[in-house]
């Protein structure tokens, strides 16, 4: 049997990166017009955290169940799905006129990006010969990295000519033009061998998720009782709990617990949750920085988010000789203790400051940041065998957007108790806090990556791994 051509897969290839591009797009275009929105809802620009967080949120809960949908409705049908809700959502968010409607329109956005992704990849798994794979993979992830570098600049573009409402209408056509192309190239893949769901445990994964989510969400005093937050936090943690108890004696739970077994795994996991809890929260706070506390323009701001995307982009290049040199522990402790002193930093960001020093300050971030990212994937998955490299990515790319969630809400919490820094010295002052204490955050995760092995792998057991 003759092993089909590149070229014949590149149609879909082309499809899936226009649908990551989209995604990764709407991720970051959104942070750089929070203020505008903020002044046209009648809502405080430092207690916008919530519509980054719905869609964090949105994400997280529905990634698990996406693979099975597909596998049960075939990838064509789900990916069409997927792009129909998350252009309904756009439409949604820019009809909203108040911020609990643009909330709600998030969550239907983030239901569709939740599928979008994963089903997309899982397509063309299915599709591309092995040799050809990575060649594959590599294609369909520039737009990871593209999306990120664009997103901020456009989005503040488009508030200055337009409104902060076209941030979402960017997506209509981009959301038609990837509806009718699935139409003709997206291949209808079913799994071989059907599976049962599990709903039990999905469930009450899902309702921790939740529910811890909404409990550091409601600690920002949006008028949510304490009673009621503590409440919340002590159902999100028995649900997690009795999900743990539930995989333990499941035949075939959602996530293995066998995944745990792995040093690699179970240390990178939840480096990943806590470390990126602080750098989640950034890409929310730095704007906020530039726009309410430095009082520069949408278009300006987004500008100087480029030089965080480019000095990520760049310092991907060198993880894996550093890792060749010093290995993944020491790598991860110390860029952990530099990623973050690079976040408090941001209090001597300050108005009259130099502009080359605010452009070094945001590329040594970006930088450390993104050099974080790409080992912390790789020393997680590395050493998963193939019959768990699945659910392990899985169960990945849900940590990564439960985290973001997390810190959406852990900075809105954060600059709420830093209200009164606020009304007496205005909002750069609740910010340089929150700055500090998000470093601080990130900090804490030195204390997982200590337990990794001193070992040093060989080159080709080093893998940059998407974000």
């Amino acid at each position: 049997m003759t092993t089909p051509s590149y070229a014949s897969f590149r149609p879909l290839l082309w499809l899936v990166s226009l649908a990551i591009f989209m995604q990764m797009l709407d991720s970051t275009i959104v942070n750089t017009a929070l203020p505008a929105m903020a002044r046209s809802l009648g809502e405080s620009p430092l207690q916008m955290q919530s519509v980054v967080f719905s869609y964090a949120l949105a994400v997280a809960t529905f990634i698990p169940a996406s693979g099975w949908i597909a596998d049960r409705f075939g990838t064509r049908r789900t990916f069409l799905a997927a792009i129909i809700l998350f252009t309904l959502g756009s439409l949604a968010c820019a009809l909203a006129q108040t911020l609990h409607q643009l909330v709600a329109a998030r969550v239907l956005q983030g239901v569709g990006g939740a599928m979008l992704l994963p089903v997309g990849r899982l397509a063309v798994m299915r599709s591309v010969s092995r040799e050809q794979f990575l060649r594959a993979m590599s294609f369909i992830a520039i737009p990871a990295l593209v999306g990120p570098l664009i997103g901020p600049t456009l989005g503040g573009w488009l508030v200055e000519v337009a409104s902060w409402h076209w941030v979402f209408l960017i997506n209509l056509p981009i959301g038609v033009i990837g509806y009718v192309a699935a139409l003709k190239v997206m291949p209808d893949h079913y799994a071989e061998h059907r599976t049962r769901f599990d709903i039990a445990g999905y469930l009450m994964l899902a309702f921790g998720m939740v529910v811890l989510s909404l409990a550091l969400d409601g600690i920002s005093g949006m008028g949510t009782p304490h009673a009621l937050v503590m409440l919340m936090t002590v159902a999100g943690l028995a649900a997690l709990v009795g999900y743990w108890l539930h995989a333990a004696n499941s035949t075939a739970p959602l996530f293995s617990l066998a995944l745990f077994h792995v040093p690699s795994y179970r240390i990178g996991i939840l480096g990943n949750l806590f470390s990126r809890i602080g750098s989640s929260a950034m890409p929310l706070l730095i704007p906020l920085l530039l726009q309410v506390g430095m009082g520069m323009s949408p278009m300006n701001a987004g500008l100087l988010m480029i030089p965080v995307a480019a000095a990520g982009m760049l310092s991907k290049r060198y993880a894996v000789k550093l890792v060749e040199r010093f290995g993944y522990r020491r790598v991860l402790m110390v860029n952990t203790v530099l990623v973050g002193i690079a976040m408090a930093s941001f209090i001597f960001m300050v108005p009259g400051q130099p502009m080359w020093l605010r452009v070094v300050q945001l590329a040594v971030f970006g930088a450390v940041n993104s050099l974080q990212f790409t080992v912390m994937n790789t020393v997680t998955l590395r050493d998963l065998d193939r019959d768990f490299a699945s659910s392990g990515n899985s169960l990945l790319s849900m940590v990564m957007m439960l985290a973001t969630g997390f810190g959406a809400a852990a900075a809105g919490s954060l600059l709420a108790a830093f209200g009164h820094l606020d009304a007496l010295h205005g909002a750069t002052a609740a910010l340089h806090a929150t700055f500090v204490c998000v470093g601080a955050i990130t900090l804490t995760s030195t204390v997982i990556f200590w337990q990794l092995p001193d070992t040093r792998p060989s080159p080709r057991d080093v893998e940059e791994v998407a974000e």
